[in-house]
Formats: structure tokens, C-alpha cells, sequence
């Protein structure tokens, strides 16, 4: 999802706070205080105005660290506990709840969409499961003149999706889409009867004691909850409003801390959520038709369902960002390391992916 823009200014005499450190893992200091160096450095470059660091060895927490401030306005500090946006980092775990119903043999992988649409376009009959997983299905996507300010409902939505015609054949070609995800969070109501951010409290969160992780609400009181902000002609803004329907779609609707993400974390080494068999499909590159991994981004080895998969000088890492509202978040799980760093930003157009990179490869250079 992107409600996204512009340029910069010199924020940062705000002072970059250090807030808050634990760790179940001891750590080199030294790494520490260049990572800690790193940051601030990269913060006052690109003028954010809060972050949130997690870093995570074997699903135990090394560093849980909160830097700059989560409201400008009131100026209160980051902490671990701060509550960001997820943007699509959230669509890994719309894909965790599909694997879910998929194991349950309530939804098949290559079954077509018309088998849970019953009114949807022709088309969809060639597409599958799987290929929306994968963005691989020919949905796009919001149109250009989409009305973030409307109130939809989930049926306006679904017809505004049947009424774009599919970009490609499905499975001939990778093109990332929001509507494939929101499609998918449509079609877990259609399957369980229940709102797809119920499911995911149940079956996701709650058993992971996932505590501030939940769809996104700006009526309700949301403890440590930090503000996003753009910048506009250099100038610090607060975000822009959308209409609350709009902020609860399976495309990347999520409120959650790095606590909860550590959580998650350790989660994904052992079959807590899912079978290995099924988290190894998931963090698989999908085929397309022509046999062909599917390309994903640049420079990527392509992308499961809701995770990109990427050899980093060849460390073996899978990972996602996300960008809404505001917010910019980053989650890079190096799995045969058993390294994870996760970077939440409030500023639109910053560069978390950059940082926990970067972060990344300070810790991997330890060994």
C-alpha cells in the first residue's frame, strides 16, 4: 500500500534519543555502538523523525532499541513497545492465514478463484490461489483515481477488483498487487464466515501473545501508538487521512511493535502456525507457467507468498517492506543464519530496507 511523498528538511535537532535496550542474547559491543552510529547517522540523513530496531539471533532477542521520536507534535521518545503501521509487511500474514485454511483442506493452492467468487469476471476462472499468493495472477494495483477518502465496504472493493481487467494471463508474468492481497482477506471471510483481522487475531496473534499487533483503527485508544508523517516541500506533515474501511484491508493494515515481530519471529522456527512444509513453500520462489521463476523485484530470486527471497552475498534472505500512511517498515529474515533485523520508520519515503541491510551485515560480519 503507498500514501507516500516528497523531499526534505532539517529536522533532527529533535535529538536522536537511545530509549530502550534488552536483549536475551549478549552481543558485541562494539557491533552495538557502530550500529547505533549507523543509525543515527542514516536517521539525520534521511530526516526520520522515529525508529525502531530489532535484532534477533536463534528467535531470541539481541536488541530491541528505540531511536527519535514517535510524536513530534507531543514529543514523545521511541521505545520498544512503540506501535508502527506495517504497510505490506502485513501481507506475510494474510499468506500465513491462506497456508492455515490450506492445511485445513478448507482452501486448495491451485483451486480458481471462481470457486469463491461466485460473480467474478471470466477471467478469474483461469487464475488460482497460488498465483494471487504469489502476485502472480494478473491483478494490479488501486487505479490512479481511487478514492482513499470513501468509506468502501468490503463489496464495494470486491467489485472495483472484478472490474479491472486482468493485466496479463495468469502465471505468465510477476507484477506486484495490493488487490490480489486485498482479494485474498475477502476471500478468508468467504471461507470462515469471519472478518480475515478476526482470523488473524485468533489463529495469529493471540496464541503468539502478540499483545499491541491488530488491524488498524484511528477511533480506538491504541497505547504507545506513534504518528507518521511526509515531508512536503522539505516541510514535516502529518500523514494523510484515509477513510477507516480503507485502513483494514489484508494488503497491509496492520498495527504492531518489535516485540510482537520478535514474537512472531521465533515463531517462524518451529511449527507453532504453520508445518515446515508449508513455510518452505511459502519462502519458495513460485514458477510460472513457463517453468520460470517468477523475477519479483530486481536483482531478487523471486517471491513466495507474501515473503521476497533474495541471496545476499550468499546469505539466504527472506524478507518484505511495506509503506503506508506515513510509515515505512522493513523485515529481513536471514534464514540459515538465523538472523533477523526489522527497521519501523514514520516517515514516508525513508529507506528501512537500507538500514537493516546494512544493520545486517554489521551482525553476519561477527561470525
Amino acid at each position: 500500500m503507498s500514501l507516500r511523498r516528497s523531499s526534505a528538511f532539517p529536522i533532527l535537532a529533535l535529538g536522536l534519543l537511545l530509549l530502550f535496550a534488552f536483549g536475551s542474547q549478549a552481543q558485541n559491543p562494539a557491533t552495538a555502538g557502530a550500529v547505533t552510529e549507523y543509525i543515527q547517522t542514516e536517521m539525520e540523513r534521511q530526516h526520520i523523525p522515529g525508529l525502531s530496531l530489532l535484532v534477533a539471533k536463534e528467535g531470541k532477542i539481541v536488541r530491541a532499541h528505540g531511536f527519535g521520536l514517535a510524536n513530534v507534535e507531543l514529543r514523545v521518545p521511541v521505545a520498544a513497545e512503540t506501535v508502527f503501521q506495517s504497510g505490506s509487511v502485513g501481507k506475510q500474514f494474510t499468506a500465513t492465514a491462506v497456508m492455515m485454511l490450506v492445511e485445513e483442506g478448507k482452501v486448495g493452492l491451485d483451486d480458481s478463484l471462481t470457486k469463491y467468487f461466485d460473480d467474478a469476471p471470466p477471467a478469474w476462472k483461469d487464475a488460482t490461489v497460488r498465483e494471487l499468493l504469489s502476485h502472480t495472477a494478473g491483478f494490479g494495483d488501486y487505479p490512479k483515481d481511487f478514492n482513499f477518502r470513501k468509506d468502501w465496504t468490503e463489496d464495494e472493493l470486491l467489485k472495483l477488483v472484478e472490474s479491472i481487467p486482468l493485466a496479463y494471463p495468469p502465471g505468465t508474468k510477476w507484477a506486484y498487487s495490493n488487490l490480489g492481497y486485498l482479494t485474498l482477506g475477502i476471500l478468508i471471510r468467504r471461507v470462515t464466515g469471519e472478518f480475515y483481522g478476526d482470523f488473524l487475531q485468533q489463529r495469529i496473534f493471540q496464541p503468539l501473545d502478540m499483545r499491541s499487533t491488530r488491524i488498524i483503527s484511528e477511533a480506538d485508544i491504541v497505547a504507545n501508538r506513534s504518528a507518521g508523517y511526509r515531508l512536503v516541500k522539505g516541510e514535516l506533515k502529518n500523514q494523510e487521512w484515509v477513510a477507516p474501511m480503507v485502513n483494514t484491508t489484508a494488503d497491509g493494515s496492520l498495527y504492531f511493535s518489535i516485540l510482537d515481530l520478535a514474537k512472531w519471529d521465533a515463531a517462524l522456527y518451529r511449527e507453532k502456525l504453520l508445518k515446515s512444509s508449508s513455510l518452505d513453500l511459502m519462502w519458495t520462489p513460485v514458477k510460472l507457467k513457463n517453468g520460470r521463476a517468477n523475477n519479483g523485484r530486481p536483482n531478487t530470486g523471486g517471491y513466495g507468498f507474501g515473503w521476497f527471497i533474495e541471496d545476499r552475498q550468499g546469505h539466504r534472505c527472506i524478507h518484505h517492506d511495506g509503506s503506508w500512511q506515513g510509515f515505512e517498515t522493513a523485515i529481513d529474515r536471514y534464514v540459515d543464519d538465523q538472523l533477523t533485523v526489522v527497521v519501523l520508520t514514520n516517515l514516508a519515503d525513508a529507506e528501512p530496507g537500507k538500514i537493516s541491510r546494512h544493520v545486517a551485515e554489521m551482525y553476519l560480519a561477527e561470525k
